[in-house]
């Protein structure tokens, strides 16, 4: 690659007491030392190996330079490092570290894949491929919290929420959403939680159409999930937590043919519901007048909609809301459940527990960018949503190994700028590779401890 060599040296004349050049100059520098610890993690979790191994190459096997698994490695690693561009692959090449992760010799190792060929490794895949990497992606989160529970958990719950990807060009399947007022993609994750565990996990992203119902495809991963929980947790409840867009009759029939499930999904308000609802509202509305403040009342109901098969359980939250000079605003929520506790404990101590997950998608959105879904192809983008999600994956298994460290409840964003952006000098001889890190790096006691649990030895 050609080198601007007027922008390789600066110079700052009188900010300092001596004038400072700064020259970027160091081959064998990089910026993402601490990027090791992503690697680590990954040969502990078998991640990008089990995707990889789902990927077909019908390349010529003579003129093949980078293998499947390198240009895969190659994606998810810059993504989690916060390179989520294949434009940045243009100067992450030559980077040491970056050859590192992928397997190559920092130093004397060909530089990685360029932009062309990393463009048309996304456009790669075709659906088939793509379903079994995300069934792989599956397999490997369930299996790493069957390892650290010893298959023991009580309770795994899982969280479906549909998300928007708005779109800015003529990318397949790419349509006007009236709900979020723009042309966008509509991709679902899905998240696990285990026990009384605060941290959902990531262990599913699928990309759909802009015009999607909100339950598109909810029973077909709903229905791998529990198959696949019910292998790793034989003795765990399983529990199910659904938004408004997925109560559906579909869904809630799936739910309720599923022996062992328990589940919570939000409804819509209606006519019919609000009527169940008045009684507690009027004592909620007198409450809120007395004291001024924002009230609720609790309540439950057997209902079934005209589509419904059956008749089931709804709680009501019949809220008032009140704020300083404005009138007080009727808020009533719905919950249809098979849970048999009352409904305060249903509501607060279950549903309202997944509104977590949305800070678990503010970080797939803007710690990893997981929109960034601008290939013209629409299995292409699904492709980009799965390394995403690997990345994010990796990012989780670093932040569970911080527990009882300043890093335990970091956001992507502040995981990556604590441990990964490590300036480091790499060197490599015949029998070893050295990365000389900063021996002023503030979270060295963090660092060491994830580097320790992940199997790095001292010497």
């Amino acid at each position: 690659m050609a080198h601007d060599t007027t922008t390789q040296r600066l110079l700052f004349p009188d900010v300092f007491p001596k004038p400072v050049v700064a020259q970027f100059d160091q081959r064998q520098g990089s910026s993402d030392g601490g990027a090791i610890l992503l690697k680590a993690a990954d040969r502990r979790l078998g991640l990008v190996s089990a995707l990889a191994a789902c990927l077909r190459d019908d390349r010529q096997a003579g003129k093949v330079q980078h293998e499947l698994r390198e240009l895969l490695t190659q994606r998810v690693m810059a993504i989690a490092c916060g390179y989520e561009d294949a434009n940045d692959a243009a100067r992450l090449g030559s980077d040491p570290v970056h050859k590192l992760l992928v397997g190559r010799d920092p130093i004397h190792g060909e530089d990685l894949a360029s932009q062309p060929t990393l463009s048309r490794f996304e456009n790669t895949p075709d659906r088939k491929q793509l379903s079994r990497s995300t069934e792989a992606l599956a397999d490997c989160v369930i299996e790493r919290h069957r390892q650290r529970s010893h298959g023991r958990a009580r309770r795994v719950t899982i969280d479906l929420d549909p998300t928007d990807d708005p779109t800015h060009g003529a990318q397949q399947l790419t349509f006007f959403n009236g709900h979020y007022d723009s042309y966008c993609y509509l991709p679902v994750v899905g998240f696990l939680s285990f026990d009384d565990e605060s941290e959902q996990y990531l262990v599913t992203a699928i990309l759909r159409p802009g015009d999607a119902h909100g339950s598109r495809g909810a029973v077909g991963i709903l229905r791998r999930l529990i198959r696949r929980l019910r292998r790793a947790f034989p003795g765990a409840v399983l529990r199910v937590r659904l938004d408004g867009g997925f109560a559906t009759p579909q869904v809630l029939d799936f739910l309720d043919a599923q022996a062992g499930v328990e589940y919570v999904v939000n409804m819509a308000s209606n006519a019919v519901l609000n009527r169940f609802a008045r009684a507690a509202l009027g004592r909620a509305r007198r409450r809120s007048k007395q004291t001024g403040k924002t009230e609720h009342v609790y309540g439950e109901c057997l209902y079934a909609a005209k589509t419904w098969s059956r008749r089931r359980r709804v709680i009501y939250k019949a809220e008032v809301v009140r704020h300083a000079a404005k009138e007080p605003k009727d808020n009533p929520r719905f919950v249809v459940t098979n849970l048999k506790q009352g409904p305060q404990w249903i509501y607060e101590r279950v549903y309202c527990q997944r509104g977590d997950v949305e800070n678990r998608i503010k970080e797939l959105h803007e710690g990893l960018q997981i929109d960034r879904t601008s290939c013209p192809s629409f299995w292409a983008n699904q492709f980009r949503v799965l390394m995403t999600a690997a990345a994010y994956v990796l990012m989780q298994e670093l932040r569970l190994r911080a527990a009882r460290t300043a890093c335990a409840r970091a956001q992507v964003g502040t995981l990556r700028a604590r441990l990964l952006k490590l300036g480091a000098q790499v060197l490599a001889s015949v029998r070893r590779i050295v990365l000389h890190l900063p021996r002023s790096f503030p979270y060295r006691d963090t660092f060491h401890r994830l580097a320790f649990s992940l199997g790095a030895r001292t010497g």
